[in-house]
């Protein structure tokens, strides 16, 4: 029987996060099967008068395919596929994943002829150019990574996606102003002392038009103002394989000093191109449903309590990665604290300015189910 939450958050999608309008285009792209989604997707298309496209991949097909990859080979499918990304209004991609480490025995040469193709197809021209949305689909392998039953992990990942996304736009709004008025930034923690501007940046509110689950306030650092060392306390999963205590220093923006459970893997990520080595993004978390981390980047960067400081394309520097790595706050993950132009802003991932207290987690559940 059909999931009738599926159809919802499809309807939000169309509606909501690409705002779909008659006779536009959208490019339904749909990972490792997840064909109850995609015919959602489709039918809500259809309903707002849109014009459905659908693309089906498998990591396993995937694989198979890098693993004696070609750069001409990978240059002609760059052709073909932004011939009709190009033709396209939105966007929307359901990420199921049967295997999260199905692409981590990939040579780094290929996964670099990977990278390259993804970063001139999504990075240069689909996030400029179409309205688009990005999230998983709960499963039993994701429910696995959770540590959840798969049916406690269906009900969790209905719940942290299908917030009401308005609202939480408006609670997150004073943050976003806090911080485009702010020059100085420092973050603390363990292992941790590091300083970057964000002068004359302007933040986004993340609120369910890019990706699903949603919640983040974001920006791009001045460039080549990054100085000290960032540790980072989440497990990131990155092109199937799962990298454990990262840490990156830098200088002048510069990251010249990279460790991680596989040092040589993670500075052979860093080298693909020379914007690898410098960030594009710096976000902090406020989602407050988003209390756990399951090793997915698309919820663990949402998640309350942390911040992620991101390697690659952003802002004014050109990647063709942009790999979100997350910090968690929180007392169980050894706290922190973050300062704006050194006055604390956030300690052990409770805000402290006054201006913000509705966005720590007791509050914000609660306003925004008002």
């Amino acid at each position: 029987m059909k999931d009738p939450r599926i159809q919802q958050l499809a309807q939000q999608l169309i509606q909501y996060s690409v705002r779909l309008q008659k006779n536009e285009k959208i490019l339904i792209d749909i990972h490792d099967h997840a064909d109850d989604f995609a015919v959602a997707l489709v039918e809500e298309t259809y309903k707002v008068g849109g014009i459905p496209f659908v693309n089906q991949e498998s990591n396993r097909i995937k694989r198979a395919l890098l693993m004696n990859a070609t750069k001409e080979q990978q240059d002609a499918l760059l052709r073909y596929e932004l011939l009709r990304m190009q033709e396209m209004d939105a966007y929307i991609a359901i990420r199921k994943s049967d295997n999260i480490t199905e692409l981590s025995d990939v040579s780094k040469e290929k996964m670099n002829l990977y990278n390259e193709f993804y970063g001139k197809l999504h990075l240069e021209n689909r996030v400029k150019n179409t309205k688009w949305c990005v999230l998983r689909y709960p499963s039993a392998s994701m429910a696995q990574q959770a540590s959840m039953s798969t049916e406690a992990f269906e009900d969790y990942y209905f719940a942290v996606c299908g917030l009401n996304y308005k609202k939480l736009k408006e609670l997150m709004l004073p943050l976003k102003e806090l911080m485009d008025r702010t020059d100085r930034v420092r973050i603390i923690a363990n292992d941790t002392d590091l300083e970057f501007s964000i002068k004359g940046r302007n933040g986004g509110i993340c609120c369910g038009n890019a990706n699903i689950p949603d919640g983040e306030i974001c920006l791009a650092p001045v460039k080549e103002s990054v100085n000290g060392t960032i540790t980072y306390n989440i497990p990131s999963n990155f092109q199937g394989f799962t990298y454990r205590d990262i840490s990156l220093t830098f200088k002048d923006g510069k990251i010249i000093h990279a460790t991680a459970n596989d040092t040589a893997r993670i500075n052979a990520v860093l080298d693909i191109d020379p914007g690898a080595r410098y960030i594009g993004e710096f976000a902090i978390g406020v989602n407050p449903y988003v209390n756990r981390a399951i090793v997915d980047t698309l919820f663990d960067e949402k998640m309350t309590g942390s911040i992620h400081f991101t390697p690659g394309d952003g802002g004014d520097n050109r990647s063709s990665i942009h790999w979100d790595i997350i910090q968690s706050h929180t007392p169980e993950f050894g706290g922190g604290a973050i300062y704006f132009d050194d006055k604390l802003i956030r300690k052990d991932g409770l805000f402290q300015d006054k201006e913000l207290l509705n966005l720590n987690p007791e509050n914000f559940k609660k306003l925004i189910e008002e």
